[in-house]
């Protein structure tokens, strides 16, 4: 248990941004034998082979092609984004000639608390022009570089009871003294070690500096910043690398951005990256349309975005009968306006998988006059028409900037994963 938890925090450590999430994933999948493909060059597959292909740098689908006759897809999916703040184009903002903040903008629902007084950062990716050629780099300002600093509670005396957070104007950061009118960009071209004039545009985000913890009395439970869904991502990619992966079924395992925004980008899970993967692989492998079609009726996907656990202080917010607790099991999600996935049918798999490998199994549903969050499974199966169930591991604080979830359940998803993986045809779905 100690090694996944300490593991996922070194990865979630790794991955300040969107950016980084799929970089650190490209590399763990190279280092076990992936091949790298682009979308804008031919795909030569060979069987028992495993390939990986990315989208705008920041989604990627990896499968293995245990042989070209396969029967279907069995496919993880999770989501390589988190709430966060967007740093805009010219942001620096001169305060009185004796501060510099910064001009951000939402992106996702947050909980824009969390933001306050705590050492922040900015990673992402910059675009330069080298050569005559246009590149995107990679950015980590990996030091604490900025906060949000809270009013005081002498000029605000109504901060306890409820308030109404303008994100123009309480939830700017501060960066600086009185800096020179580029002094941001010229601080990200000095530590990328380009000059500033070579960076053509940005994507950068703010993150949490606050590095993941064990806590609770038997350090049970794991605290860290994007949990919801970098630990179902990397979940994901464990089980995959170290499954003995089906001989039937290729196995994928995907992560997309842009979920906390309604994933309809280029990138997201509304966009054609998924159902283009799959094509492409059927195609190459000799399948004709029909047969693609055929694949799909017999495949299977697992989509796993983390859920809400009981809350030891608002118990009452949790439906009466289906109340999933922390380290008590991987969590099967429903909602009968169709938010999630997860069917009778597509439930019996994962209770199957769970019960074979002694996992408890857990129910989350909404309480029926309160409205729930969506994620990325009915998008995709709104792409491609595939049996599916939504999973996730019980966390508390989701979309704070800081959260908190079990770590006995890090390893049964690891593990649930793992099994998922190795199904062949002899359970049939």
């Amino acid at each position: 248990m100690k090694n996944n938890v300490k593991n996922l925090i070194e990865f979630i450590d790794h991955c300040p941004s969107c950016f980084h999430v799929i970089e650190n994933a490209r590399k763990q999948f190279l280092e076990h034998g992936f091949m790298e493909l682009k979308e804008k060059e031919y795909w030569d597959l060979e069987e028992g082979k495993s390939y990986f292909v990315t989208r705008n740098g920041s989604s990627i689908i990896a499968f293995h092609l245990p042989k070209k006759d396969f029967q279907g897809f069995h496919i993880v999916a999770s989501h390589s984004d988190s709430p966060t703040y967007r740093i805009k184009e010219q942001p620096e903002m001169s305060v009185e000639k004796h501060y510099t903040k910064l001009n951000i903008e939402r992106y996702g629902g947050m909980i824009p608390e969390t933001w306050f007084d705590r050492p922040l950062s900015v990673a992402g990716r910059i675009i330069i022009e080298e050569n005559g050629q246009i590149k995107d780099q990679l950015v980590n300002i990996d030091r604490d570089l900025m906060i949000i600093p809270n009013l005081a509670i002498h000029m605000s005396r109504s901060s306890n009871e409820s308030k109404q957070l303008n994100p123009q104007k309480d939830l700017l950061p501060l960066c600086g003294g009185n800096l020179t009118k580029d002094g941001f960009e010229e601080m990200i071209a000095k530590e990328s070690g380009v000059e500033k004039e070579d960076i053509l545009s940005y994507d950068l985000f703010l993150y949490n500096r606050m590095r993941g913890t064990t806590l609770g009395i038997n350090e049970e439970f794991v605290a860290a910043p994007k949990l919801d869904d970098l630990e179902c991502a990397y979940s994901s990619i464990e089980g995959m690398l170290n499954a003995k992966l089906s001989k039937d079924y290729v196995t994928v395992c995907a992560l997309f951005d842009n979920e906390e925004v309604g994933s309809g980008t280029k990138q997201g899970a509304g966009s054609t990256f998924f159902p283009e993967v799959l094509k492409r692989i059927s195609y190459l492998c000799g399948k004709n349309e029909e047969e693609y079609y055929m694949a799909v009726a017999d495949s299977f996907m697992l989509s796993a975005d983390n859920a809400h656990a009981v809350h030891p202080n608002y118990q009452d917010k949790t439906d009466p009968t289906n109340r999933p607790y922390i380290n008590e099991g991987i969590v099967l999600k429903y909602n009968a306006s169709q938010k999630y996935t997860t069917d009778a049918n597509s439930a019996a798999l994962v209770k199957y998988l769970c019960k074979k490998e002694k996992i408890k199994c857990q129910v989350f549903f909404n309480r029926s006059d309160m409205l729930g969050g969506s994620t990325l499974g009915n998008i995709l199966t709104g792409q491609v028409s595939i049996k599916a169930a939504d999973i996730g591991l019980p966390q508390l604080s989701m979309h704070s900037t800081y959260e908190t979830a079990g770590c006995k359940d890090l390893d049964d998803m690891i593990t649930l994963m793992g099994s998922f993986y190795e199904l062949g045809k002899e359970v049939q779905i």
